[in-house]
């Protein structure tokens, strides 16, 4: 890929959002939920502490993470819709 995030931001690849409910009832575009959880595409370097220093990233490219409902901002990049979103708005990796 070659979108690269600057400092501590991440692209994330959202997860396809549930076409069907659990019991069997196609949901239109307007009733799917967003998705919280997606694939790490990109890494920044980290970001500076105050010595001037980056602070290692905890993520790595192929990680699958959870984020908040709202976190990031929408991208579209080679016709794909992506997340860009700091490390701090992943909460958890799976």
């Amino acid at each position: 890929m070659k979108l690269k995030p600057l400092g501590d931001r991440v692209v994330v690849k959202p997860a396809v959002a549930e076409e069907k409910t659990s019991g069997g009832i196609i949901l239109p575009d307007t009733a799917k939920e967003k998705p919280q959880q997606g694939e790490v595409m990109a890494v920044g370097a980290g970001k500076l502490n105050k010595d001037g220093e980056r602070a290692p990233m905890e993520l790595k490219v192929g990680d699958k993470v959870l984020y908040g409902k709202y976190a990031g901002t929408e991208i579209t990049y080679e016709s794909v819709e992506y997340l860009i979103m700091t490390e701090n708005d992943i909460m958890a990796v799976l």
